[in-house]
């Protein structure tokens, strides 16, 4: 070691700023353990003392009770991690569903709030204030009231070609399973590829040349003849399974019933005000000279929007639509008022039948935990894509 050299510094020294920060977690992470670990025991003790049973033994017994809508069959006789595992997919095909079709609705009611019109300016206007100052449940009460009270007996259903809307709910006519259904979503799963591939290409040759290629009719074409195209080496079947009129109800093809209706009627509305709230406050924080440049290049209106505009207002956007997105999962929990069979439906069930209160509600915060968890991530991901690069 020279003379001019400093002497190296002991990182395991209390002097050491980064040592002391380390041992402050490593203590307050013992501390955190501590104490779920006492709640869990006291609450086992104090169980075992009155006699309450407790564990997730019960999830490999029968369940002993139906379930009214399910995407695959479910009988009383199966057990009841069956059971919970079908909340748990009617749970995430309501948010799911919910998600994409507020998204949709909320960008257009807060694009809608830039226009010229008068009136068009107006309706969104009128909508976000209505629905986003109604409390959901009510929203999601009214909607099944409209739905079970409001629409014609199965017998009396209306009638749209081959779909039948009743207070049974909407029924359809669905494709009898083939060899051309698999080879067709193989040719979609191509097609998103496909789609991707070509808007990396669109973007390099508009950057390069400054020619605008379709980013919405070229890809919707690819993901059809995609799609067609498996269909065609599929064998091409076109057999459907129609729905027809009973004697009581609506026999045959595929439905959706009231209480999947009002519940994604009510989250989609409800969530697409605030959505509209988001993406109007993401444009608004775009300086005007770039709507003042875009217009002094020659864009349209709806090019300054789309080319402009809404993708600096992305990076504004996306943590605020996160926060959105997990609202509708945990507000798809107030199902139960209707009775939709989601995951905290079931709970309930399973609870009152084995009086496993604690695992049961475990579990709940289990499913909306991880969901929300996993909605973060992608999210977050998706925002670091879109985030300024620093050169």
């Amino acid at each position: 070691m020279t003379p001019d050299t400093p002497p190296k510094k002991n990182n395991l020294s209390w002097r050491s700023q980064a040592f002391r920060g380390l041992l402050y977690q490593v203590l307050a992470i013992i501390a955190i353990a501590g104490v779920v670990w006492f709640l869990a025991h006291n609450t086992l003790v104090n169980m075992r003392v009155r006699g309450i049973q407790s564990g997730f033994d019960f999830l490999t017994q029968a369940a002993g009770f139906d379930i009214g809508e399910s995407l695959y069959p479910f009988d009383s006789e199966q057990p009841y991690w069956q059971a919970f595992l079908v909340g748990v997919t009617n749970t995430l095909r309501v948010a799911v569903l919910g998600i994409l079709l507020a998204t949709v609705l909320g960008t257009i009611l807060g694009v809608g709030r830039f226009s010229r019109n008068a009136l068009v300016r107006g309706l969104c206007l009128s909508y976000v204030e209505f629905f986003r100052n109604i409390p959901v449940l009510l929203q999601l009460l009214l909607w099944y009231v409209v739905l079970t009270e409001v629409l014609p007996a199965a017998e009396n259903a209306w009638v749209f070609g081959s779909f039948f809307l009743s207070k049974g709910g909407l029924n359809y006519p669905i494709p009898v399973w083939a060899k051309g259904q698999l080879w067709a979503a193989f040719g979609l799963v191509f097609g998103v590829a496909a789609i991707w591939w070509y808007r990396r290409w669109a973007i390099r040759q508009f950057e390069a040349t400054g020619q605008l290629r379709s980013m919405f009719w070229v890809p919707v074409g690819i993901m059809l003849m995609c799609s067609l195209l498996g269909w065609a080496l599929g064998g091409a079947p076109t057999e459907l399974n129609h729905p027809v009129k009973g004697e009581f109800s609506i026999e045959n093809g595929g439905a959706l019933t009231p209480e999947f209706l009002a519940v994604l009627l009510g989250l989609t509305l409800y969530t697409a005000a605030f959505i509209a709230e988001v993406v109007r406050g993401g444009i608004q924080s775009v300086p005007r000279g770039q709507g003042e440049a875009a217009s002094a290049l020659g864009l349209s209106r709806n090019q300054e929007m789309r080319l402009v505009m809404l993708p600096q207002a992305l990076r504004v956007i996306i943590p605020p639509l996160t926060n959105q997105y997990l609202n509708l999962t945990k507000n798809s929990s107030l199902a139960v008022a209707i009775g939709y069979p989601d995951v905290v439906s079931i709970a309930n069930t399973a609870l009152n039948q084995t009086g496993r209160a604690v695992e049961c509600i475990s579990l709940v915060m289990l499913v909306y935990l991880t969901t929300s968890l996993g909605t973060s991530i992608l999210m977050n991901w998706y925002n670091s894509r879109a985030a300024i690069k620093e050169r």
